[in-house]
């Protein structure tokens, strides 16, 4: 059996959604009490891809807070793509991104020198006081270098996987050098699942 490791990041802000994302992406369900991530928290999701193939991912949810900042470098290494997301209804979130995605792409490559790829998430949309444009996050997208954008709702459970199908396709083409079908990705079997493995740093 062959597998393929992936190593995803998730980063933004605090409070804008990454530890329930992944957590609903990962087992399905949706927690609104988790308590703010403390330097990095581990995740994994293995996929079936084919009767010899398996694809398991790695997902790290870096704390969004200023002090964890320094040990960006150390997260970032080795990693496939990158998860950056904001919370609709705060425009600070929104803003932030583009110091995220700077940050990533000063700190860390893929093995042939390019950019690590990144897909931007505009996550709690099921709320109705946004202050953040689609048209808005479309411009910044482009201007920032992201492979594509969504809408996501962990509540409602509103492209979850779809967003992770994106990236993980983007992935594919670059590392694998042909995409995985989409229907692979979103309908693939679970083969293992565990969540919550967190690394505290002082």
């Amino acid at each position: 059996m062959t597998e393929h490791l992936l190593k995803i990041l998730v980063i933004g802000d605090q409070n804008v959604g990454k530890t329930t994302f992944v957590h609903r992406y990962v087992s399905g369900q949706f927690n609104r009490d988790y308590r703010s991530t403390v330097g990095v928290d581990f995740s994994m999701k293995a996929l079936q891809w084919s009767d010899t193939e398996t694809v398991r991912l790695h997902l790290w949810d870096i704390a969004g807070q200023e002090r964890f900042i320094s040990m960006a470098r150390i997260y970032y290494k080795g990693a496939s793509g990158c998860v950056v997301m904001f919370d609709v209804t705060n425009s600070s979130s929104f803003l932030s991104c583009r110091h995220w995605k700077q940050d990533l792409d000063s700190k860390a490559t893929l093995p042939s020198g390019g950019a690590i790829p990144c897909i931007l998430l505009a996550n709690k949309c099921d709320l109705a006081d946004r202050s953040v444009s689609a048209e808005s996050i479309s411009r910044f997208c482009k201007a920032n270098g992201f492979v594509t954008w969504m809408e996501t709702s962990v509540k409602d459970n509103k492209n979850i996987t779809e967003a992770m199908s994106q990236i993980v396709q983007v992935i594919s083409t670059i590392t694998f050098c042909y995409p995985l079908n989409s229907d692979f990705l979103l309908n693939s079997p679970l083969i293992t699942s565990k969540v919550r493995k967190k690394k505290k740093t002082s």
